[in-house]
């Protein structure tokens, strides 16, 4: 009995998709079983009080979620400048960890590189929201009340740029 050209081709393809799945498996069997599960900023649920709506926010292609609540005014936030923040971090059930003004400092602050992603562009005034998956977080090591693979949920609001 012979197969047509497309039978063949479609043969090919699903013992390709058979590999794949195969090695997928295989690699999950492979990770390490003590290596903190990470947090998937598309999969949480969120504290109703923090008003996330990920339809609403805007996806940056390195996975950081932004969404100005207010925009500002002026050039924006671009490296070298000079920012004066005022920020609130919370984990993705609300609580809180710290909150404050940041002292004048000068872009990037290479702290955590999801808030350097996420805050470029932003206008003097504005205030944003930005989540920040934990592989641009803290990681798998957390920090202090930040356990590790969390996601982080800041809202920021830009005072001046000089």
């Amino acid at each position: 009995m012979s197969t047509s050209p497309g039978r063949r081709g479609r043969g090919r393809l699903g013992r390709v998709a058979v590999v794949a799945i195969a090695a997928v498996g295989l690699a999950a069997c492979n990770s390490d079983p003590a290596a903190p599960e990470f947090e998937v900023i598309e999969e949480a649920e969120f504290a109703a009080s923090l008003n996330i709506d990920l339809a609403a926010m805007t996806e940056l292609p390195e996975g950081v979620y932004i969404q100005d609540l207010v925009a500002g005014t002026g050039p924006g936030l671009t490296d070298g400048d000079i920012a004066w923040v005022y920020y609130e971090l919370r984990l993705r059930d609300a609580t809180p960890i710290q909150n404050g003004v940041l002292p004048p400092y000068t872009v990037p602050l290479n702290g955590i590189e999801g808030w350097d992603i996420g805050i470029e562009g932003m206008m003097e005034g504005g205030t944003r929201v930005m989540l920040i998956p934990p592989e641009l977080g803290y990681g798998a090591t957390g920090n202090g009340p930040i356990p590790p693979g969390a996601i982080l949920h800041f809202r920021i609001e830009l005072d001046s740029i000089t």
